[in-house]
């Protein structure tokens, strides 16, 4: 008897590759499987219009020109180059960058490193819901500063920035914005013309394929960005390298699709969401909300259970493909960064799962989800009660 696959309810961590984006891949993995790099012969023009296409595309979503789009291996490498890239090359103006204490590894790892080579890092302190506010913000700019970071959407919480508002102050002194959007991007609204001068996006957040990505640069007002990858002086020499045609390709497919379903999607996550956190929390009490009630993203739903191990709760969810924080951390035997910097007391915070809702999850998913919590966390709770008495 085959044994049924787990409900997969973690799709801030990735989605699968919607069948529509494998289809306009498949071309590119086989016959046409040029270098777009190769101006000599027609092998190599046709992957070039694939990638020309692709940029049009990805341009056209963010409200930006299609040479501004550099494309990467991914928000981790996006993020990494627009962080390290623009502080290298303004370090003349200042050295003075800032950021938040909830981003993702991507960017506080990178913040780390100029700290390390002389730049001065402020980490902002969020809200308790994750919100970094423009006062905020306000406050910690200084004459030197160059750069500031905030992400658009957080990938544990959901929790939305007002980067609109923040991208038009940082504009209006002359500092710039750079936003990791990956979460963001064909999920809410989202156009660099507020004033964004950098912005992360990756394709396997978006049922596109996994190893391809792309940076937003500005380009005017010009934002200069010191290159981190050598060799070859590809995509305007800010990311050398061959170009994963079949991977750009999808990238183009899987944010076309996004844009076109964006509104819908979101009314039915949203009640999708709804529908899981009152079946959940109507039945059990000592559950708490992470994140903001309504500037969240649709599909993200993380929650706190009280008086439970954190570690069995995850391991007895064997129907559940769910997690307790990024995917990028999970290894870690310390609660989430982000969880604590809101303030989440720490035995909450290991006992919090995040319900990453997506585009193929249906309505008798989300029933099931609900009654094998409910079920676990009662029995955990039992047990518990037990042992003490």
């Amino acid at each position: 008897m085959t044994r049924r696959r787990p409900v997969y309810l973690d799709h801030q961590a990735t989605t699968p590759l919607d069948p529509r984006v494998l289809d306009a891949m498949l071309p590119w993995l086989t016959g046409d499987f040029g270098n777009a790099a190769s101006r000599q012969h027609a092998y190599g023009w046709v992957a070039e219009s694939a990638v020309s296409v692709a940029r049009e595309t990805v341009a056209a979503a963010l409200g930006a020109e299609p040479g501004e789009i550099v494309f990467t291996s991914g928000a981790t490498e996006s993020n990494n180059l627009a962080i390290l890239g623009a502080a290298r090359a303004a370090r003349r103006r200042g050295d003075h960058v800032i950021t938040s204490a909830v981003e993702h590894r991507s960017v506080l790892d990178p913040c780390r490193q100029l700290v390390a080579e002389g730049f001065e890092v402020t980490v902002l302190a969020p809200d308790v819901t994750g919100r970094i506010a423009v006062e905020a913000v306000t406050a910690a700019l200084t004459d030197r500063t160059v750069l500031v970071s905030l992400m658009a959407a957080q990938n544990e919480i959901g929790t939305l920035n007002p980067v609109a508002e923040i991208a038009s102050l940082c504009a209006s002194r002359g500092v710039l914005f750079h936003t990791d959007a990956a979460q963001a991007v064909g999920k809410v609204p989202f156009d660099v013309r507020s004033g964004i001068a950098l912005a992360s996006l990756s394709a396997h957040k978006l049922y596109g394929p996994k190893g391809v990505g792309a940076l937003y640069v500005r380009a005017r007002p010009r934002v200069t960005v010191s290159p981190i990858v050598f060799g070859g002086g590809h995509e305007r020499g800010l990311r050398s390298g061959t170009l994963n045609v079949p991977g750009i390709a999808g990238l183009g497919a899987a944010v076309r699709l996004a844009l076109r379903e964006r509104e819908a999607e979101a009314v039915r996550l949203t009640a999708l969401c709804d529908r899981l956190d009152d079946a959940i929390r109507g039945a059990l009490s000592g559950v708490t909300l992470n994140g903001h009630r309504v500037e969240r993203l649709p599909g993200n739903l993380s929650l706190s259970f009280a008086k439970v191990d954190g570690e069995r709760l995850i391991t007895s969810l064997r129907g559940l493909a769910v997690s307790s924080g990024s995917a990028c951390t999970t290894a870690s035997a310390e609660p989430s960064h982000v969880l604590q910097a809101i303030g989440v007391p720490h035995e909450l915070a290991k006992a919090t799962i995040r319900f990453g809702l997506g585009r193929f999850t249906t309505a008798a998913e989300v029933d099931l989800a609900a009654a094998e919590v409910v079920e676990a966390v009662l029995r955990l709770r039992s047990e518990t009660a037990s042992i003490s008495a």
